[in-house]
């Protein structure tokens, strides 16, 4: 069942123009990816969302970019050089190669007891038994070289994380930014590792997207400060619509720890893959003061705080939650992708796939869909999307039946379908379809941007300002106002309708800023 969930997602993916196999027409490469029209905007609309989480909504964090490149100290001081590794076997019947924890964890979660010695152990591929090699450690690392010689001289490593790139420039941005612990520095970017088993679509590549963000602590209320950000990232999992009985915490055992960590806590997700059924979502790891230490005794720069309070110096300890992108994309769609039944053309019932998006992360937030490719028709409903296209990523389709096309907008998430008919020449009116309800309800031409808007807060592809633009054609809708008389001591006749108007008002931009804008949608 798990197994045809991934597979539906997989076709989907590919058919819509969410995820397409890279590379495709010289063959492939194994575990490459592109994300095509509708797939990077769900990403978008993923990292829009933790940005506006972790750092735009939060003033005690500031955002960096770093580079992908960084000198070769970096990471031989973060330890990376010397401990980024993974055991390696390979099965000497099929030469298939495993990561050796990767089939430990699988045997105990089937058999719910660990594994003595991979020589008790079936090859997942063949089925031989016992004829695993002996374990050795594979570099993670990527390399690279820079200069017209490849010689150790030029050696460079592609970064397998952004978290280097934080910490390394933390004395600067303590200083530009005029912060103090406890604060935060975001990034999200590209990283890359040499996986030795990458697989399950998006979920384990060799070239991902991090969303990480380093929170710097003063000693001591680091584990309260833990606990804080494994809180707050699962309620925002839960926000933008995991199903909760499908995510919980799992904490690392003390031995298998990285060297970096004192604790560190997954978000996992019931993703049900063939040998495991949770996988990571997100890790939140205590980093203690472990990074900025190394780089300081490597660098020779002094990455401590001095304390003007307590006149005393000392370094930060670091909070990490630290999300993939990919990881994140695919956790949606899979949670999200549901099927029913709804009634066809003729009135019999079929069967329909629907991707329950959350509105704020669908890839398409409306779709202007004339009920034909009439003359009087089309231009009206380009002119309606046109007009919409300045909110909202707005789709327009012309081509087929109107059912195919309402069950191709379901199966990519789109929240609403807005029909333009015959009718609408006469009324001016239009016919607005509810994807998870199927619900319709005719409204004015004039009226959709305002019966929008409400439904799609937080979910502009513009800055702030402009979304005032919105609650000003809100306003003006409310009121049957024309665009002179828009200034409120023209529409606020009384002292109640003055008060009226303010709390409105209040009320509008509080939720546009608000991450709990999409309750308001329901």
């Amino acid at each position: 069942m798990a197994t045809d969930r991934l597979e539906n997602i997989v076709g989907l993916a590919k058919r819509r123009g969410f995820v397409y196999p890279s590379s495709e027409i010289y063959g492939g490469l194994r575990a490459s990816w592109d994300y095509g029209p509708l797939g990077v905007e769900l990403k978008n609309n993923v990292k829009r969302q933790w940005w506006k989480s972790m750092v735009m909504g939060r003033e005690d964090t500031v955002g960096i970019d770093s580079s992908v490149i960084l000198a070769r100290e970096v990471w031989e001081a973060s330890g990376h050089v010397a401990t980024f590794s993974d055991p390696l076997t390979e099965c000497t019947a099929c030469n298939k190669r495993y990561r050796a924890d990767h089939l430990e964890e699988a045997y105990e979660a089937k058999h719910g007891k660990k594994l003595a010695s991979l020589a008790d152990m079936n090859c997942p591929a063949c089925g031989n038994k016992g004829q695993f090699t002996t374990p050795k450690q594979f570099s993670g690392l990527l390399k690279t070289f820079l200069g017209p010689v490849e010689d150790e001289s030029g050696l460079a490593y592609l970064r397998p994380e952004t978290a280097q790139g934080i910490f390394i420039n933390f004395d600067q941005v303590l200083t530009t930014s005029r912060k103090k612990p406890p604060f935060g520095i975001g990034q999200i970017g590209k990283s890359f590792r040499n996986e030795i088993t990458p697989g399950n679509f998006i979920f384990r590549t060799r070239e991902f997207e991090q969303m990480e963000m380093e929170f710097f602590v003063v000693p001591g209320t680091d584990e309260q400060w833990h606990q804080y950000w494994i809180d707050t990232r699962l309620a925002w999992y839960k926000d933008l619509g995991i199903n909760p009985e499908r995510l919980r915490i799992y904490d690392h055992p003390q031995e298998k720890l990285s060297h970096y960590s004192k604790r560190t806590a997954d978000i996992e997700y019931k993703f049900e893959f063939a040998g495991t059924e949770w996988g990571e979502l997100e890790g939140i790891a205590n980093r203690t003061d472990f990074d900025l230490k190394a780089h300081s005794a490597a660098s020779g720069k002094d990455l401590s705080y001095f304390d003007q309070e307590k006149n005393e110096r000392w370094t930060p300890f670091v909070i990490e939650p630290a999300a993939g992108v990919d990881r994140c994309a695919l956790t949606f769609m899979m949670d999200a992708y549901t099927e029913d039944e709804a009634p066809n053309a003729k009135g019999e019932m079929e069967k329909r796939a629907v991707m329950k998006l959350d509105h704020r992360l669908a890839p398409v937030k409306a779709a202007v869909l004339p009920l034909s490719r009439n003359a009087d028709l089309s231009p009206k409903a380009r002119d309606l999307a046109a007009q919409l296209r300045k909110n909202w990523n707005i789709d327009f389709d012309d081509s087929g039946a109107i059912g195919r096309r309402y069950r191709r907008q379901d199966e990519i998430g789109t929240p609403y379908c807005i029909t333009v008919d015959f009718e609408s020449l006469e009324d001016q009116a239009v016919t607005i379809r509810d994807r998870d309800t199927m619900a319709q309800e005719r409204i004015g031409l004039d009226q959709v941007e305002a019966w929008l808007a409400p439904r799609l807060l937080g979910c502009q592809n513009h800055s702030y300002f402009h979304q005032q633009a919105v609650i000003i054609t809100l306003i003006r809708r409310l009121f049957w106002l024309p665009w002179p008389e828009l200034p409120m001591h023209h529409f606020a006749r009384s002292a109640a309708n003055k008060v009226q108007v303010y709390l409105f008002l209040k009320w509008l931009l509080r939720e546009l800023q608000s991450n709990d804008a999409q309750k308001l949608c329901a």
